[in-house]
């Protein structure tokens, strides 16, 4: 199918919603759901942005910033995933909750608002990912129309670039409690430290970059391009020196660079496959 085709299927799907109201994070694809939604509904939709310690000041600035740019109607909501022992005890459904949180507060949204639809910013792509949340979007009857019009994410990238949208390359940004080893404990505390090292490695002109936890150890990963910038020596000081003060005791720089997920590689199979069930575990209790 022809990208041309692709846009027009998402086009007529947003139509058919009626009126929807989109999670919306400030990423690429939740962006350009977002604005091409506002595009074909106008103010038959809604942006909701769910602010918690897991959201980074930074994205949540530039994710509002973009709404204002286009007009976009935009509410933030507030969530306390912290607060619930299943998700702060980080397995491998830590995403699940979150994401049953965030639409359980939408649903109250949209009924007490009037839209008739939720949606978010699943593409094609994310169909073949360990992507617990996914299950909490089915159990919301959550629509993923960039998935449903069979766009990748360099699809939508290549989509938002044409329409001249600024974040059409902007670099990938889960939520921080993505960055905390499955196992060790997701609290504020340890959320604020990874939102520093972070702004740490964007001060210092680095720009697709992680800070993954790993209790003491701060574990750094750089896009492949901009490693040999860190690996000078002077470089490798400096970002040691930063991270011990912001209470890293242990500073490495990953050889691999920078890659989306990493830390899924560490979760044994039978983890994952407890994450893939929890979703139903949740349908049958409710």
């Amino acid at each position: 199918m022809q990208l041309s085709e692709k846009h027009l299927r998402l086009t007529q799907s947003l139509s058919g919603l009626g009126s929807v109201l989109v999670a919306y994070s400030g990423g690429t694809d939740s962006a350009f759901l977002a604005y091409q939604a506002h595009r074909v509904l106008g103010d038959a939709m809604l942006a909701i942005i769910a602010d918690s310690p897991s959201l980074a000041r930074t994205q949540l600035a530039d994710a509002l910033a973009f709404t204002s740019e286009h007009g976009i109607p935009v509410r933030i909501i507030h969530t306390d995933e912290l607060d619930n022992p299943e998700y702060a005890r980080n397995d491998a459904s830590r995403c699940f909750h979150c994401k049953d949180e965030l639409f359980a507060e939408m649903e109250k949204q949209r009924l007490r608002l009037g839209f008739k639809h939720l949606a978010y910013g699943m593409n094609l792509d994310d169909r073949g990912d360990f992507r617990p949340g996914q299950k909490a979007a089915l159990l919301y009857g959550a629509a993923a129309p960039l998935a449903e019009a069979e766009l990748t994410k360099e699809e939508i990238r290549a989509l938002a670039r044409e329409a001249g949208l600024r974040i059409w390359d902007k670099p990938a940004s889960a939520c921080l409690s993505s960055r905390v080893e499955y196992g060790m404990p997701v609290t504020r505390g340890v959320l604020h430290r990874i939102e520093e090292g972070e702004e740490i490695l964007r001060r210092m002109g680095y720009r697709q970059f992680r800070v993954r936890s790993h209790g003491e150890l701060a574990r750094i990963e750089i896009a492949v391009d901009e490693l040999p910038r860190a690996l000078s020596m002077q470089s490798l000081q400096t970002i040691a020196e930063m991270f011990k003060a912001i209470g890293f005791k242990y500073v490495a720089l990953d050889c691999e660079g920078y890659r989306s997920g990493s830390m899924n590689a560490l979760l044994p199979i039978e983890a994952i496959s407890r994450a893939a069930t929890i979703g139903d575990l949740r349908e049958r209790r409710s």
